[in-house]
C-alpha cells in the first residue's frame, strides 16, 4: 500500500490510501470537491468524513470510453466503463488510482458499448461490487456484451463465466424512486432519453454538519420529441452536474425535417439503380430507423409525399431494405419485449396493429451465408449494418466493394468519432479520397450523405433547455463527453447565461 497525493481544482489537496498501482491520472482530470454547496440540505444519517473526489479515467474531452470514479470516504463508486473508440484513449486498469475490487458500486447511464464495453475487463479485474442501471438497460446488457466478448480471445468457459458474473451482479431500479446505498449515499434514476433505458443518475452523499452533498452524472441525453422514447426527465438541483457535450457546438434538424431529408435521399439514390448503405448502431439507431421507414411506409401523409419508394422494381417488388446485423436483430426483439418502456406514440402503434419496426419490403440478414449472398445482391437495394462508425461488422463488408462504386450511396445517421473509418469517409468523400478498411485501400466514390438529425444526442438547445430545467442553478457545471470544440463552444453559452464551468 502507499499514499497518493489527488489535486484538485485550485489549491486543495488531500491524501488518500490506494493500492499498489500506478498513479497516472492527470490532475486536469480529478476535482477535489467541497464539503459544503449552495444546495446543500440537513439529513442525519451516516456521513463521510473526507471531501469527495471526482476523477475521470475516460471520456472527459473525448464522445467514447466514459468512466468515471467518485471517492466518498471509504466508498468509490464508478459511473460507467466504456470501450474507447479512434483515436480516444481510456486509461489501463493498471493505471488506476484504485484496485476494481475496491469499487463497491457501478452505475451504467446505458447500454452502449463506450459505456459498459470495458466491464468483462472490470470483472476480470476483480470487481465484484454491485452493477446498478435501469430494468431496460440490465435486459440489454448480456446481447451486447456477449457479441463484444466474440471479438475477444476469451475462451468459451471464461465468456460464460463473465456473462453470469455480470448477471448476477446486476440491479435494475425504477425511474424516479430514491434508494439508499452504504455510509448515507443516496440515489436517483432520471429519464435520459437517449435511447430505451438510459438515464441519468442524481447521487447525494451525506457529510458533517447534517449536510448532504449531491452530484447529476448527465450520461447520454436525448432529444425531445424522439420516437419511441419518452423526453427526457428535468434535472434535479444539485451541487455538481456532470453534463456531456457531444454536440455542444451544433443543432439538429427536428423530427419532420429529419423524416423529409430520409425520403428524399432515399428517392434520389435508389433512382441511380445502385445500394443504400446506412451504417447504424445495433442499440437504438437501427431501431430509431426502422421506425422512420415504417412512417414513410405506413404513414398516409409520408406514402403519398415519396410514391417512388412503393414503385416496383425489377423484381416486381418494392426496393429491400435489408437488416444485415444479428446484433440489431436480437437487440430489436429485444426492444419489443420491453415495450412497456415505449412512448405512448409507439405504444399506439402496436394498438392499432401497425408494428413500427417492421414493413413489407423489410428483410432480416441472420446467418452469414445471407449476408454473403446479399454481396451480391443487384441494385437498387438498400442496406442497414453495423457498426455504426465503419470500425468493424459487416458494414465493412459492404464499403470494401460497395465504396468505389459512383452510383452507391452512404448515408452516414450518427456521430463519426476521431480516427475511426466513418469520419474518414465523411472527410474525403468530396475529392475521392481513400480510406483504409481491413488494411486495404479503398477509394471514395460513392456518394455521402450526413443527416444530422438522428443523432440520439441532444444538441446545443437541447443541452441549454436540459440545464435550464433545473429547479436552481447547479453549484457548478463540468462538461464531459465531447470534443474540445464543442465543449470551448457550450461552455461560452453556459457562461453567458450565468452558470459556472469548471475547466
Amino acid at each position: 500500500m502507499k499514499c497518493v497525493k489527488i489535486h484538485g481544482a485550485g489549491s486543495h489537496k488531500i491524501l488518500m490510501v490506494f493500492p499498489d498501482f500506478r498513479y497516472l491520472v492527470k490532475s486536469s482530470d480529478t476535482i477535489t470537491l467541497p464539503q459544503t454547496g449552495p444546495l446543500m440540505s440537513s439529513r442525519t444519517p451516516q456521513t463521510a468524513n473526507l471531501k469527495p473526489v471526482l476523477i475521470h479515467l475516460g471520456g472527459k474531452d473525448s464522445v467514447t470510453g466514459s468512466c468515471h470514479l467518485l471517492v466518498a470516504d471509504d466508498v468509490k463508486i464508478l459511473v460507467d466503463c466504456g470501450t474507447a473508440q479512434g483515436y480516444d484513449n481510456v486509461k489501463s486498469l493498471t493505471e488506476w488510482p484504485i484496485h476494481p475490487s475496491d469499487i463497491d458500486y457501478l452505475f451504467l447511464t446505458h447500454a452502449h458499448i463506450d459505456h459498459i464495453g470495458r466491464l468483462p475487463e472490470l470483472i476480470t479485474a476483480g470487481f465484484r461490487g454491485e452493477i446498478i442501471c435501469t430494468h431496460a438497460t440490465k435486459a440489454l446488457l448480456l446481447p451486447l456484451l456477449r457479441d463484444a466478448l466474440s471479438f475477444t480471445e476469451y475462451s468459451t468457459a471464461q465468456k460464460t463465466r463473465l456473462l453470469t458474473s455480470i448477471e448476477d451482479l446486476s440491479w435494475g431500479f425504477e425511474y424516479g424512486q430514491s434508494f439508499n446505498l452504504k455510509k448515507g449515499i443516496q440515489f436517483t434514476l432520471g429519464q435520459a432519453g437517449h435511447i430505451l433505458g438510459s438515464s441519468f443518475i442524481y447521487i447525494q452523499i451525506s457529510m458533517p454538519q447534517d449536510s448532504i452533498w449531491s452530484v447529476v452524472f448527465s450520461g447520454d441525453l436525448g432529444n425531445y420529441n424522439t420516437p419511441l422514447l419518452p423526453d427526457p426527465d428535468p434535472p434535479p438541483g444539485c451541487d455538481l452536474l456532470i453534463l456531456e457535450s457531444t454536440y455542444g457546438d451544433r443543432l439538429h434538424e427536428n423530427r419532420s425535417q429529419r423524416l423529409e431529408h430520409l425520403g428524399t435521399i432515399l428517392v434520389k439514390s435508389l433512382a441511380d439503380k445502385g445500394k443504400v448503405f446506412i451504417p447504424a448502431f445495433a442499440l437504438g439507431r437501427t431501431q430509431e430507423l426502422l421506425y422512420d421507414l415504417d412512417r414513410l411506409f405506413s404513414d398516409k401523409k409520408w406514402n403519398k409525399h415519396f410514391p417512388e419508394l412503393h414503385k416496383k422494381g425489377q423484381g416486381k417488388a418494392p426496393v429491400p431494405f435489408f437488416v444485415d446485423s444479428p446484433l440489431a436483430l436480437e437487440i430489436t426483439e429485444t426492444y419489443n419485449e420491453l415495450s412497456e418502456f415505449w412512448d405512448e406514440e409507439a405504444k399506439s402503434l402496436l394498438t392499432d396493429h401497425d408494428h413500427p419496426f417492421d414493413f413489407k419490403n423489410l428483410f432480416s440478414v441472420k446467418h452469414f451465408r445471407e449476408h454473403q449472398q446479399i454481396m451480391d445482391y443487384p441494385g437498387p437495394a438498400v442496406i442497414i449494418a453495423g457498426s455504426g462508425m465503419c470500425t468493424g461488422g459487416r458494414i465493412v463488408d459492404h464499403l470494401l466493394t460497395g465504396l468505389a462504386e459512383k452510383e452507391n450511396d452512404i448515408l452516414f445517421i450518427g456521430y463519426q468519432g476521431r480516427g475511426t473509418p466513418g469520419r474518414d469517409i465523411l472527410q474525403y468523400a468530396d475529392n475521392h479520397g481513400y480510406v483504409r478498411l481491413k488494411q486495404q485501400k479503398v477509394t471514395v466514390k460513392a456518394k455521402v450523405h450526413k443527416l444530422t438529425g438522428y443523432s440520439a444526442h441532444a444538441d446545443q438547445q437541447g443541452l441549454l433547455d436540459w440545464v435550464a430545467a433545473m429547479p436552481a442553478k447547479p453549484g457548478a457545471i463540468r462538461l464531459v463527453h465531447g470534443e474540445k470544440a464543442a465543449q470551448s463552444e457550450l461552455t461560452g453559452k453556459l457562461s453567458a447565461q450565468g452558470y459556472t464551468v469548471i475547466q
